[in-house]
């Protein structure tokens, strides 16, 4: 099977830079694509942007893609989300999630694996 663990949420002022990390293991052979969604309060989950790990082609949420930066280092199975210039609205819990066959960069149904999710809380 395949596991992922998020880390590198916190707490952070707007205008702010974070990076979230997620790390995959166990069957990570069979991975091709790894993503970052997230949930605010009060609603719907989103994608927010996904990598494909042979090629590292990436795919972004509109919203976001000029602040928002996704890399894999398929050394150590592990993917990065880089946040610049946080905003509050960005506040949410992040999640990993991975796919072995890419049907949809931005659905959430088309990822099998998730992580337990990290938070990040961006507040002056």
């Amino acid at each position: 099977q395949v596991q992922l663990a998020e880390s590198g949420g916190g707490s952070a002022q707007p205008g702010d830079a974070l990076t979230l990390s997620c790390e995959l293991s166990g069957r990570t052979d069979t991975i091709n694509t790894m993503a970052w969604f997230r949930q605010a309060p009060g609603k719907e989950q989103e994608f927010v942007a996904a990598i494909r790990r042979m090629s590292g082609n990436a795919y972004y949420l509109d919203s976001v893609k000029d602040r928002v930066f996704i890399s894999r280092d398929n050394t150590v199975n592990t993917v990065h989300l880089v946040m610049y210039s946080l905003m509050p609205d960005d506040t949410a819990i992040y999640y990993c999630a991975a796919t072995r066959a890419l049907i949809s960069w931005t659905q959430k149904q088309g990822y099998g694996y998730w992580g337990q999710g990290t938070q990040v809380a961006v507040s002056s």
